[in-house]
């Protein structure tokens, strides 16, 4: 579980995963069970969300729009989306009519696909949630496109969990979800197979060396940090680390750490209550001046400007 302390982003979280989910900020938007029979389809084209399936019973394929080709999904298999844009979802042999059919609510968190006289062969878990961090596009670039794991028991365990609280109105069950949707995505995040991911957070943390050096960076935004320092700390010469960094995360060592710095900063200023000067210094920047500079820099608007834009 992640703790936060103080109401500080930087305090208590003990590695650059469970940071990057602490700062996506995850909420449930929907979850519903998804009962489907005989031949069906059906399709999203408008969405920019997480989504997560897990299928119970039974075998369906999805295609994933920008993706080569569709996949097929069978029971105790667990498929992850951090950034979907819109998805077909039909029967293992899709109906010869390219129309999506309409879903049939049986009732709230519950829905059938297929002609209603055929029998259920497919029953799935499906989750639609949103990130709320103000850095949500660069911390989801830190991420794989997509993620499938087969046989998880405990990812297919978590998933009723969260169906059952999202149908709820139990007192507590804003934060119970977000603890919840946390606890998902790190599991499937780290139980994916890294190495064969494209390049990434998750891909950099597999290697131990560059483990080592985005731990620092994750751990000490405000510390002094440079390529040096850290291909030192991956034991590593100057050269091999900076190359094999930008071939593994998929940028260069220092373009990384101003990200980070500019995705805490975001959400210092969205927080409010600190200043310039307390913010350049929790990141990294000697002065109020060269933070906003930076800031600028990588943003195209200044601090204060931003945090007028988004102010709540």
């Amino acid at each position: 579980m992640i703790h936060r302390k103080s109401g500080n982003i930087l305090d208590g979280l003990e590695d650059p995963l469970s940071r990057v989910v602490e700062l996506l900020r995850p909420a449930m938007s929907i979850s519903k069970m998804v009962e489907a029979g005989g031949r069906w389809r059906v399709e999203r084209h408008d969405m920019s969300n997480p989504f997560y399936c897990a299928i119970v019973e039974g075998a369906c394929r999805i295609e994933v729009t920008e993706r080569p080709s569709a996949v097929t999904l069978t029971a105790g298999d667990f498929i992850l989306i951090p950034d979907l844009h819109g998805f077909t979802m039909t029967s293992e042999t899709p109906p010869e009519a390219k129309r999506p059919g309409r879903p049939l609510t049986i009732e709230p968190g519950r829905v059938r696909l297929g002609p209603e006289t055929d029998p259920v062969e497919m029953r799935a878990l499906v989750g639609h949630c949103r990130f709320q961090a103000p850095a949500r596009d660069l911390l989801v670039s830190l991420l794989p496109e997509m993620i499938r794991i087969s046989g998880h028991e405990r990812l297919m365990a978590l998933v009723p969990v969260i169906h059952e609280e999202t149908r709820a109105s139990r007192p507590g069950r804003e934060l119970i979800l977000e603890r919840l949707l946390e606890v998902l995505l790190i599991e499937a995040l780290r139980s994916g197979p890294a190495a064969e991911m494209p390049p990434g957070l998750l891909r950099g943390l597999s290697d131990p060396r560059l483990a080592t050096a985005l731990q620092h960076i994750h751990s000490d935004a405000g510390g002094e940090i440079s390529v040096a320092g850290l291909a030192k700390q991956a034991g590593m010469s100057r050269s091999g680390f900076f190359e094999t960094f930008r071939k593994e995360i998929g940028r260069a060592p220092m373009d990384y750490v101003t990200g980070w710095r500019m995705a805490i900063a975001k959400t210092l200023l969205r927080q409010g209550g600190l200043t310039n000067a307390e913010i350049a210094h929790r990141i990294g920047y000697g002065s109020a001046s060269a933070f906003g500079m930076a800031f600028l820099r990588h943003e195209k608007i200044s601090p204060g400007a931003y945090a007028v834009a988004h102010d709540r």
